[in-house]
């Protein structure tokens, strides 16, 4: 047995070795359990799914801390988490916003590692990244790493909760970016929503507070009430920074055993100062804050309608999770649903339901609808309809069957749920682990075990109007406002609901086309894995090609789900001819996914879900889920379309809601615009927002019946299938979309000519043009440059990425920590069209032209960094980003979006991390400095360099902005660089006229030898 085991008498010797280090591990085990560690649930305790491959330990320290370990020997990043039971709810009520500055200092050194940024800059040598959040009750850590790594990131990583320094140098600078990240928000109706919910809380409770923080609260109205806020932060930290509330996730490629030993001894010196979990009993909105409505003005052209009420904290009733079933039938979109009823009526067009994360010991449950003109007219009546499906559900009472579905399908959720990306998965897991067994922090979010209908009662009996706040959204209520909301300046009129109002609601009975949900009958039932094919291939292939259509199929032979995606690009030529039949495709869409959406809900649920997308060459339509199904849903759609008909009272309600949209985008930040006409001056055409906002008005009910045909007549389809499915079954799906389309509306083929590709101007060696435009609505302008490099192809791919390997981490930290211009600071790839060049984007108080000056400096400055970097320092960042490029896709989702982008680029190099990885060991930094010199350097002879300037015209008295002194040519003076005079380009299609194209990227396989193999 012991030959059999250790595999033969030459391994005798290592098994004995095997056997004594196993022994020696557990008794080191033993002793420090006794020592730092209180608590440990081993794998076999903890509920998991039954395709999870992970292992997992939960442990208690003695200390307090909650830690998750999770061993995945396949993994090719390691990650970790912290998540602290402190938000901003527990600021100082003097200094709001100190949680969340404390957030962002923690990066900025520590007594063991003191350089700013040391962390950040470990992180990017090893292929990893970091970030942190923080909300009102939580603040959450969180970085990823080369598996190889994770102790030495661990090890710094633990330093944030036992040694920061919070330097007065970092901590004056970094007021700077909490207020840049607070401009930024100012105009964001989202932000503004938010914080003016806050604010019509109780003044007294936390809940009230503003929690993101800005220059005047941290640093000029701190100093005036006689604060020192380092010394707050420095006693924030001291005080509430306890490892009693504290979770930390750590995942990574060693065994359990392995992982306490590096985890433990970083994290249990934190000290447990004992600090309670906070709790909130009394809820933010008592008897002087319900009964209400709020009209507000937004700074988009939206119409929001929300009704919420104040209910008692749900999370202690996680098993029976009576918020989500009244959720999945307050929100439910069927036949009978609350939303069905009210788009009959055309008051409405989408309606979210359920409850709403509050803090702990208390939560809310809400109603939001997005009203049509027609519905601002009428939220008397739209309440009222709320509240007979509410009295409808009164009268049904909880129903064991509905608990039963919800409860089944979140089990097969769990059961068959994909393998979550480490970052994100430990974030999310080490919020858990306070609120639930830790058997259960895996779980806890799905599983519904106990059903109570009791507990489902007890909430709705919460949803009554005298529980109630309402608030209505529009632009109607510009000049009619009278408060003027303090962080953000948000315009909104607050009245008490009259008396007669809440009488009525309360007794307004039940309607007639209000009901229960039927049975979903969507529900899978089939989770077999399909037999092996023969001919597995290592990537997709093309399994049938004809004039109409091309098929790529590859059978999942790695996730082993239940699952499979099918995407099919229909190529028509007239969606893009010009802004008219552009505007026309994409209501099209719009209008086909509004009828079907009754039937498709269901679909959802069960996890089946169809995208139907307008783009420059076509429509996409896709559908993925749970593979069982997926033909019957594809079915339905495909016949749905071809016999579509335009109800028009939907059609004018759409056509407004896409042309208010349009005008949204002025509102949108700098720096997208900044992205936006990047690609209308780089485009070989491209219809600008202005374009289509004009030629929507030519759009008729007759102009767009008459263009579906059109649109079906003559079509070129490309597709792929992929998951768990058969060669057969994806041919047989193709032919079903070939023959639908030929018979029923006489589709023929698209000519090959006809299939043309859009591709990017080629801008001229030593070029240097300047576009701008204006925003009107944000304080802060923006700039994005460009430095195109070329046509995409492995050796020029490879050392663009190097580049942007190696600047990424200075770059942000010069241009934002160091220099603080601004909040938002980006280095990276822009790829359009098979072309592809260097970006730099920054969003800043100060002018692009001194934004400008600083980039270029920087950029100056990598040339010394790049001859003076060390071969061994060089070799880092090389493997890095291998490490980057050969990380697996966790999901089927996302491994499915990595083959279709090489098909719908028609480069077809579905093997490219393999391929360019190969290619960028032999990168030498010679090379790389070449290409440097060739393309990026001030007199580089192959720059080719285009700058969008966004300048902000925003009132700055509006908005609390002082102006800052700008001197760029100084600042490049003082580099003694000289830069070619800028060309400003005032007229694109004049530019356009005069620029060659490139050609588009060649196909990486032969698509003629590919097809000869069918």
């Amino acid at each position: 047995m012991v030959l059999s085991r250790f595999g033969g008498l030459n391994h005798i010797s290592s098994g004995l070795r095997k056997i004594r280090t196993y022994y020696l591990n557990k008794r080191f085990l033993s002793a420090m359990s006794t020592t730092h560690i209180k608590t440990c649930l081993d794998d076999s305790e903890i509920t998991k799914s039954a395709g999870d491959d992970r292992q997992y330990r939960a442990l208690e320290l003695q200390n307090g801390m909650r830690v998750l370990l999770i061993s995945d020997k396949q993994t090719d990043k390691s990650s970790a988490a912290m998540d602290v039971y402190i938000g901003h709810m527990k600021d100082p009520k003097d200094i709001p916003g100190l949680a969340h500055f404390c957030e962002h200092m923690l990066f900025l050194g520590t007594k063991k590692y003191p350089e700013e940024n040391e962390y950040t800059k470990f992180l990017n040598e090893h292929a990893g990244s970091s970030n942190a959040f923080t909300s009102n009750e939580h603040t959450n850590f969180f970085f990823d790493i080369a598996p190889e790594y994770l102790s030495g990131a661990l090890e710094r990583f633990s330093q944030f909760f036992l040694e920061p320094l919070f330097t007065p140098s970092a901590t004056e600078r970094e007021i700077n970016a909490v207020n840049s990240e607070n401009d930024k928000n100012l105009q964001n109706d989202s932000w503004r929503f938010h914080q003016l919910e806050k604010s019509l809380a109780n003044p007294k409770h936390d809940f009230s507070k503003f929690g993101t923080g800005n220059k005047y609260t941290l640093e000029t109205r701190s100093k005036e009430l006689g604060y020192d806020v380092r010394d707050e932060l420095l006693k924030f930290h001291d005080e509430l920074y306890s490892s009693n509330l504290m979770g930390l996730t750590v995942l990574g490629k060693e065994s359990l055993d392995e992982l306490m030993e590096i985890v433990v001894p970083h994290f249990h010196g934190v000290e447990n100062k004992n600090v309670a979990i906070p709790r909130w009993n009394e809820h933010p909105y008592g008897p002087a804050e319900l009964q209400n409505i709020c009209y507000v003005t937004p700074v988009k052209d939206i119409r929001n309608l929300t009704v919420s009420w104040s209910i008692p904290d749900l999370q202690p009733y996680y098993k029976t999770n009576p918020g989500h079933y009244l959720g999945h039938l307050i929100g439910h979109e069927g036949k009978g649903s609350l939303l069905s009823e009210l788009k009959v009526r055309g008051w409405v067009n989408t309606l979210v339901g359920g409850q709403q994360q509050g803090a702990n010991g208390f939560m809310f449950f809400m109603v939001n609808v997005d009203l049509t003109a027609d519905g601002l007219e009428h939220i008397d009546d739209i309440i009222t309809l709320i509240y007979q499906y509410l009295h409808m559900l009164n009268k049904e009472g909880a129903q064991e069957w509905i608990f039963k579905e919800c409860a089944d399908l979140s089990a097969m959720h769990f059961r068959f749920k994909d393998k979550e990306r480490p970052r994100g998965y430990t974030s999310a897991l080490s919020g858990v682990l306070h609120d639930v067994p830790l058997k259960e922090c895996l779980s806890s979010h799905y599983l519904m075990t106990e059903y109570k209908p009791e507990l489902i009662d007890m909430l709705l009996s919460k949803l009554i109007p005298t529980n109630m706040r309402v608030s209505v959204v529009a632009k109607k209520f510009a000049g009619q406002t009278d408060k003027k909301e303090e962080w953000y300046g948000t315009e909104y009129k607050l009245e008490q609901i009259p008396q007669d109002k809440l009488k009525m609601w309360d007794t307004c009975g039940f309607h007639e086309n209000l009901s229960l949900p039927a049975v979903n009958e969507f529900i899978p039932t089939n989770f077999d894995l399909v037999s092996r094919e023969t001919d597995q291939n290592c990537a997709p292939a093309i399994i049938q090609d004809s004039g109409m259509t091309r098929l790529w199929f590859k059978q999942d032979d790695k996730f082993h789900l239940p699952k499979a995606y099918a995407s099919f690009e229909l190529t028509s030529p007239l969606v893009y001819i010009d802004p008219l039949h552009t505007n026309m495709a994409v209501l099209f869409v719009q209008l086909f996914q509004d009828s079907l959406n009754e039937y498709a809900y269901d679909a959802e649920l069960a996890g089946l879900k169809y995208n139907l997308n307008s783009t420059a060459y076509g429509v996409t339509l896709s559908v993925k889920g749970y593979s069982d199904k997926l033909h019957v849903l594809l079915k339905k759609i495909l016949e749905k379309m071809v016999s579509f008909k335009i109800d028009p009272k939907r059609y004018h309600i759409l056509k407004e809601l896409y042309g208010r949209s349009l005008k949204n985008f002025y509102a949108e930040q700098p720096h997208q615009h900044a992205v936006y006409f990047t690609s209308v001056v780089m485009s070989e055409l491209l219809w600008t927002q202005v374009e289509l906002l004009n030629s929507l008005e030519e759009v008729t009910l007759e102009k767009l019946t008459a263009f579906l045909p059109q649109l079906f007549s003559k079509m070129y389809i490309e597709g792929l299938v992929y998951g768990n499915i058969t060669k057969q079954k994806s041919v047989e799906m193709t032919e079903l979309i070939e023959n639908i389309l030929r018979e029923q509306v006489s589709t023929k083929e698209l000519l090959p000519s006809q299939r043309r590709r859009l591709r990017e101007i080629q801008l001229p060696d030593g070029c240097y043009y300047i576009y701008q435009e204006t925003n009107s609505v944000h304080k802060s302008s923006s700039i994005e440059i460009y430095y195109q490099c070329g046509q995409q192809a492995t050796n020029t791919n490879m050392l663009l990425e190097l580049f942007v390997q190696i600047i990424s981490e200075p770059c942000f930290n010069i241009l934002r920590t160091k220099e603080q211009l601004g909040y938002i600071v980006f280095s990276g790839i822009r790829r359009q069209s098979g072309v592809q060049g260097l970006r730099v984007i920054v969003q800043s108080d100060r002018t692009p032209e001194y934004v400008e000056g600083r980039i270029e400096a920087f950029l100056h400055s990598i040339e010394e960094t790049l001859n003076e970097m060390s071969d061994t320092e060089f070799q880092k960042h090389v493997s890095a980003l291998a490490t980057k490029r050969l990380e697996k896709p966790k999901k089927m989702s996302a491994q499915a979006t990595r083959y279709w982008s090489e098909i719908v680029s028609e480069q077809y190099n579905f093997d490219r991390d393999n391929v360019e990885v190969a290619f960028l060991r032999g990168v030498t930094k010679e090379d790389l400095i070449k290409f440097y010199k060739d393309n990026i350097a001030y007199n580089a002879p192959k720059r080719h360099k285009l700058s969008v300037h966004i300048l902000s015209t925003a009132s700055k008295e509006e908005t609390g902005s002082g102006d800052k002194e700008d001197n760029s040519s100084k600042e490049l003076q003082g580099l003694d660089i000289e830069l070619p005079k800028a060309i400003i380009v005032e007229d694109v299609n004049a530019f356009k006229r005069d620029m060659a194209l490139y050609p588009l990227a060649k196909p990486f396989i032969d698509l003629q030898k590919a097809r000869s193999k069918l």
